[in-house]
């Protein structure tokens, strides 16, 4: 059986005997440039990271920033306490993320809402999102994280766990119900047309086409958005919780060092770049699956 040879835009593809594919000789040149771009690019980031290995520890100073940030023997002292501190991080993020995807959900519904006897609805899902995006997260924290406890509320009503975690809730609630509503006004407007002409009510067009599509479709969005809500979860330290960044400052007053900010700060770190690359994955994926 003799080779067999196909051309077309991309070169020419030759069928071997057995029927193995060769690569083409665009192929090939687009793998020699690839290998090229990796090898240049790893040399760059060598030299960079060797001038910076030779010149930071040559700045004036240095020894001293060295002993204050970098404190070997502290931060391996302070890291197991710290890591303890941040499972209530993870905690509070876990009992809120559940609640501001829905809550979330139903503001972009009531923003949504077409009916005259609902614009009531839409509304409140308007003021809803000016004033919670309007105010900085740290404020609302402080407004509710003091003020409701401050009305004199029995235990456990008083606790600064519950009234920062419905702060944090508040604000970024907001936030997610703009990129829902984002996802639901990038369906295509004949959509609605469509299920309207099969007998479709206005809420099972969005329970069974809409909201299907646009909830796929804002994934990545509502990803990032949560792992900015892991960290934001630090800023209930200013109101009385002992999580990780008030455990840290608890070290740094006791140690006279600020070693355990950085440990905190490579603790976070572990957390939210493995995350950032998944939804960079995720972002790629949908990109791909569009073109």
């Amino acid at each position: 059986m003799t080779d067999d040879s196909m051309k077309g835009a991309a070169g020419t593809v030759r069928i071997a005997q057995g029927g193995v594919r060769h690569p083409t000789r665009r192929e090939l040149r687009e793998r020699r440039l690839r290998r090229r771009s990796t090898i240049i690019a790893a040399t760059s980031t060598a030299v960079v990271v060797a001038l910076i290995i030779i010149l930071v520890p040559m700045a004036p100073g240095w020894e001293r920033v060295q002993k204050s940030f970098f404190n070997g023997p502290i931060f391996a002292q302070t890291f197991p306490g710290l890591l303890r501190a941040f499972m209530l991080d993870v905690a509070i993020f876990a009992w809120c993320a559940p609640i501001i995807a829905v809550l979330g959900l139903v503001i972009a519904l009531a923003r949504d809402a077409r009916s005259p006897a609902l614009y009531p609805l839409k509304l409140f899902g308007i003021i809803y999102n000016d004033v919670f995006r309007g105010v900085p997260v740290i404020l609302v924290i402080y407004l509710v994280g003091f003020g409701v406890p401050g009305l004199g509320l029995p235990r456990p009503w008083n606790s600064p766990y519950l009234w920062g975690s419905v702060a944090v809730i508040l604000t970024y609630s907001a936030y997610v119900a703009e990129v829902y509503r984002t996802g639901i006004e990038s369906i295509h407007e004949s959509q609605r047309a469509a299920a309207a002409s099969l007998g479709l009510t206005h809420w099972d067009t969005m329970r069974y086409v809409i909201l299907p599509q646009a909830i796929r479709r804002v994934i990545p969005a509502n990803m990032n958005l949560f792992i900015a809500l892991q960290k934001d979860v630090a800023l209930l330290s200013f109101i009385g919780p002992v999580e990780i960044l008030r455990q840290a400052g608890v070290y740094k007053s006791l140690l006279a060092n600020f070693t355990p900010y950085l440990g905190a700060a490579v603790i976070f770190l572990c957390v939210t770049v493995p995350a950032t690359r998944a939804v960079d994955r995720m972002i790629a994926r949908q990109n791909r699956a569009r073109s």
